[in-house]
């Protein structure tokens, strides 16, 4: 129990809508990170996706090695940025799901590659490297 006296905790906002240039498709001027990307589930699908034309749900979660829910939920938040284009259908009775990326996705990994490498180079002169 807190004391008569003691500071309160402000309370959180509420959601507020992502400024433009964080909204999908806008084009971004600043150098930080792309905050759907930079998370390392969803950095790992995007990078897997970068390197191979198409893959399906169970060649990501093998090559991730993670559960079926994480991946879904990481897919999803990049399928809703427009990172990633979904396709499902069915070979016989089996659901196929196949990933593809986007050709936002593209521009925002390279520009997320572009930002780490820089970063790299920066630290790095920090240290006398």
């Amino acid at each position: 129990m807190a004391e008569a006296g003691a500071a309160r905790r402000p309370r959180a906002k509420p959601h507020e809508p992502a400024p433009a240039e964080r909204r999908p498709g806008a084009r971004r001027t600043d150098l930080a990170p792309e905050s759907v990307i930079h998370h390392r589930l969803r950095l790992g699908i995007v990078s897997a996706l970068a390197a191979a034309d198409s893959l399906t749900f169970n060649e990501l979660k093998a090559l991730l090695k993670t559960t079926d829910g994480n991946l879904s939920v990481h897919c999803r938040k990049l399928e809703d940025a427009q990172h990633v284009v979904c396709t499902k259908s069915f070979e016989g009775r089996r659901p196929r799901t196949e990933y593809r990326l986007a050709p936002l996705g593209r521009r925002e990994l390279a520009r997320y590659l572009n930002h780490m490498e820089a970063l790299i180079r920066a630290t790095r002169s920090t240290l006398g490297h």
